[in-house]
């Protein structure tokens, strides 16, 4: 029987029912249209002090943003971030509050703050999964403060990417409670790259108000254009997997929403990262063992 309350299930059923990619696809054009310069830095600023953006981080100066979304996905300035030092660090691919860090098990299952669902389901490959399984995770939440970038943890080779088309709930934590199995219900990016810490995988979920996904490394990808998401899942395997660092830039969320992380097992070993912590893009989150160490306790 369902623990959810009446009106959360009343919310639960207007998002199941609600149009997401229109609403997505309207929150994006909106977020697009130029602002007049008159009003420019008033909106931005305004925008800024609401969720408690540090400009002193951003690229331009506020006035050169023409939009709310060229302010919303803008790099970070020079210097502003460092990526933490030592070849056998792992460090956050994006900036966010931490929803859950652990280690996958139970079969495939992964727990995310009271959401279970499997990392085959996650993925669409059974295969990728089973040799993640037993693997460090690693969930970070990104809210509208935070830098829109999301970056490799490990260096490596970037062997393939996955897309998954699906819904766009919200991932607050609220709906997170709501919608059972949510990370695996919604559209997500998978990058996978191989390096000195064997398999990782950067999944990259969308959400409702999430304009799109670009990546980096891969201008093919862009998750808005035309007949991208029509015909199921897409897959692309690299002939030549190109070369990815620590810390490199991976993608884009166009607006925000949610980065999961998983490792090989026996790879990669995780902080006790809290619960509700916030993280810093380029911050260390772990180490690598190395493959003579043998079995990581």
């Amino acid at each position: 029987m369902s623990t959810l309350s009446i009106g959360e299930r009343v919310v639960r059923s207007a998002w199941r029912l609600a149009p997401q990619r229109t609403l997505s696809r309207v929150v994006g054009w909106g977020a697009r249209r130029k602002l007049p310069r008159p009003v420019r830095t008033l909106v931005l600023k305004s925008f800024a002090r609401k969720y408690e953006i540090d400009l002193a981080e951003a690229e331009w100066p506020l006035d050169q943003y023409t939009s709310l979304h060229e302010f919303f996905t803008r790099k970070l300035r020079p210097g502003a971030r460092s990526v933490a030092p030592g070849d056998d660090a792992v460090v956050a691919p994006s900036d966010g509050v931490v929803c859950d860090a652990s280690v996958v098990s139970a079969g495939t299952l992964l727990e995310a703050k009271g959401s279970a669902f499997t990392l085959s389901d996650l993925l669409a490959d059974g295969e990728l999964a089973a040799r993640l399984e037993g693997g460090s995770y690693l969930v970070t939440y990104l809210s509208p403060r935070d830098y829109h970038r999301v970056h490799s943890p490990v260096s490596g080779k970037i062997v393939g990417w996955t897309y998954i088309p699906g819904r766009l709930f919200p991932v607050g934590s609220r709906s997170v409670a709501r919608e059972t199995g949510l990370f695996a219900l919604n559209e997500r990016f998978i990058t996978v790259i191989d390096g000195a810490g064997g398999l990782s995988v950067v999944v990259m979920v969308a959400a409702v108000g999430v304009g799109h996904i670009t990546a980096s490394y891969d201008p093919e990808v862009a998750t808005h254009a035309s007949g991208f998401a029509s015909g199921g899942v897409r897959r692309k395997n690299f002939a030549d997997p190109p070369a990815i660092g620590r810390g490199d830039e991976l993608g884009i969320f166009n607006l925000g929403s949610t980065t999961i992380a998983v490792f090989e097992p026996k790879r990669v070993i995780l902080e006790k990262l809290a619960v509700g912590s916030t993280l810093r893009m380029g911050s260390a989150v772990g180490r690598l063992v190395p493959l003579t160490s043998g079995v990581a306790s």
